[in-house]
């Protein structure tokens, strides 16, 4: 495989990351039914993304090939409530991880998520986070492989 390398994602990114984020929400479209396939959805949510994370000392770091994006991962650190003890009420959370369709299964989201424990060892924090979709099977496997365990279970109820 050629090599990969990360960065940290700029203002100038934004097309790029929107179509990433665009391919996901067609993909889980597919899924579960609930994401908008459309350019404006992804848009609006690229700003939601970077408004969030500007607020938790986050940053959206890039996996790049040949000056190509291949993948991208939104990355914060947080704080649960009072109720989690302080050894881990701080921790790193992965808010997005999206891997381009054609270089899933290559590496890069490892890459991605060795990189997000780096960033929240280099804190002092010994705890990292990350969410999926049930449906996605894939994203769960690939997670629970790296080391992740289910913690919490959101349910839903249509009405």
């Amino acid at each position: 495989m050629p090599s990969v390398t990360l960065r940290t994602a700029l203002p100038q990114d934004r097309e790029t990351i929107v179509e990433l984020i665009h391919q996901l929400n067609v993909f889980e479209a597919d899924l579960v039914g609930d994401r908008r396939r459309d350019y404006e959805g992804a848009n609006a949510y690229y700003d939601e993304l970077m408004t969030r994370l500007s607020q938790r000392n986050g940053r959206v770091v890039l996996a790049e090939v040949s000056g190509n994006v291949v993948g991208a991962m939104g990355f914060s650190l947080d704080r649960d409530a009072a109720y989690v003890s302080g050894k881990v009420r701080s921790h790193g959370t992965v808010t997005d991880l999206i891997v381009h369709a054609e270089w899933r299964g290559k590496g890069i989201g490892q890459m991605l998520l060795r990189e997000a424990e780096r960033l929240t060892k280099e804190v002092g924090l010994k705890r990292l986070m990350i969410g999926a979709l049930v449906a996605n099977e894939r994203a769960v496997r690939t997670y629970t492989q790296f080391g992740f365990e289910p913690y919490v279970a959101f349910l839903k109820k249509e009405l």
